[in-house]
């Protein structure tokens, strides 16, 4: 039994200081600050966005003008021949004599520019018209991400918070349960108690001392959950500050009459979003079928030699070229792909209709059944809180009566027992709320 007191002994002096190690304060609203900061899933839908701004000025550079420089230097070691008519340059030679003519030198080179503007293309167009909708499908992706994140750290925060409680009630308990211990052992040893009423107090003080070590461990757990959530190492000491549950009561019930609103939900957005784009697909298709146009102009220089040093010594030899043109390209027929691609867009958009009326579905049912675990919660708290109020004046009643000669120590054994269950179904039925709290204004999109 002593090497269960000291177990307990060290883990309370370990959950209640902090030693010479900093420790850091915070508050919920701290928790959810540090959260949008540090936490890697917020930090990956914070880089996604800007992604997708720079995928959006991709699209946005197809519709710019294009400049590309060239430069070119050819050796042909073996020169293509072109066959002709030797008599045509012979008259001696009979017509007909066929004979191999070299018309290129070996050594070519060529520099030149070439410039071109896009002036129509439906695919383009389209794509310009939906970079607005893509970026709000990416910000709603994000949100969706970050409002995650707040409902996972409002309730580890919280659950944190009673084990705090439970863990200073067990701790109170033991205490006071070791005290009554000692007094029954002196009064035993005095002939006016039995020695199966010290070892009755025996068996609750090994377990109160258990019940410690149990809840001291899942405190630290609960620490490092909540430190997960935050994105904060977890060599730091922590202390939170809003330790008053209470408020929630007062918190949750003004809750229960906030109105519903579908737009106030990234998952919602997301829907409506999706079949935005899903419509510029479909417009994206049927464009398809008209002529993209693309003016373009080039100019460059070339010149050829029998030497290589010639190709650079002799620039101004170069002969200039330069065009022109208006170049149109008109799709005909492509094996049925467009109309199977317009199809298919067509079943995205009732897809995706679907998804919004099964969303709103969902929320309905979301908002309806927290608001009733959230009634059913506070309901919960006010009973176990005065069953609390009760076991605190039985207990009270049975010390009085022990101290007077007129009771037991059984009586208070049993008293404290039923105290201490009070207390945990009181702090219990608190976290309760606390978690249909945060499930109601995640229905109602209200973590922000």
């Amino acid at each position: 039994m002593r090497k269960i007191y000291s177990a307990a002994l060290c883990i309370v002096l370990a959950c209640t200081t902090a030693g010479a190690q900093e420790v850091m304060r915070l508050s919920l609203a701290d928790c959810m600050d540090y959260a949008m900061k540090h936490n890697n899933s917020v930090k990956n839908a914070g880089i996604d966005v800007q992604i997708q701004d720079a995928q959006n000025k991709q699209t946005l550079s197809a519709s710019r003008p294009h400049i590309n420089g060239r430069g070119e230097l050819d050796y042909m070691y073996i020169p293509q021949k072109s066959f002709m008519d030797a008599s045509t340059f012979n008259p001696s030679i009979p017509a007909g004599t066929i004979a191999p003519v070299t018309f290129s030198l070996p050594y070519a080179g060529s520099v030149g520019a070439t410039a071109s503007q896009l002036v129509f293309d439906g695919a383009v167009f389209i794509a310009l018209k939906a970079r607005k909708s893509v970026m709000e499908l990416a910000r709603n992706n994000e949100k969706a991400t970050t409002e995650t994140i707040r409902y996972n750290v409002f309730k580890a925060y919280n659950s944190l918070i009673i084990a705090y409680r439970q863990f200073e009630i067990v701790k109170n308990s033991l205490g006071f349960a070791r005290s009554l211990e000692r007094d029954l052992e002196i009064t035993r040893k005095n002939g006016f108690a039995e020695k199966i009423d010290v070892e009755r107090t025996s068996v609750q003080v090994n377990n109160l001392a258990t019940d410690s070590i149990r809840i001291a461990n899942l405190l630290n757990v609960s620490e490092d959950v909540l430190k997960y959530q935050i994105g904060l190492k977890m060599d730091v000491q922590i202390q939170l500050t809003d330790t008053a549950l209470e408020q929630h009561k007062a918190d949750a019930i003004s809750l229960l009459s906030e109105e519903k609103s579908y737009e106030r939900i990234p998952e919602y957005n997301i829907a409506a979003t999706a079949l935005k784009l899903n419509e510029y697909n479909l417009k994206r298709y049927k464009y398809s079928a008209l002529p993209t146009v693309n003016v373009f102009w080039a100019y460059g220089t070339n010149y050829g030699s029998d030497k290589f040093e010639h190709i650079f010594d002799k620039l101004y030899k170069y002969e200039l070229s330069s065009a022109f043109g208006l170049q149109i390209n008109l799709p005909i027929y492509n094996g049925g792909l467009r109309t199977q691609q317009l199809r298919e867009s067509q079943l995205n958009i009732a897809k995706s209709n679907n998804n919004i009326s099964f969303i709103k579905e969902s929320i309905d049912f979301q908002v309806a059944l927290s608001r009733t675990t959230l009634r059913n919660a506070l309901l919960q708290v006010q009973s176990q809180k005065r069953n609390m109020e009760l076991a605190n004046d039985v207990l009270d009643l049975a010390q009085k009566k022990f101290k007077a000669g007129v009771g037991s120590n059984l009586e208070i054994t049993q008293a404290q027992t039923d105290q201490l269950r009070a207390q945990n179904g009181y702090f219990s039925a608190l976290l309760d709320v606390t978690n249909a709290e945060a499930d109601l204004r995640k229905a109602l999109g209200l973590l922000k």
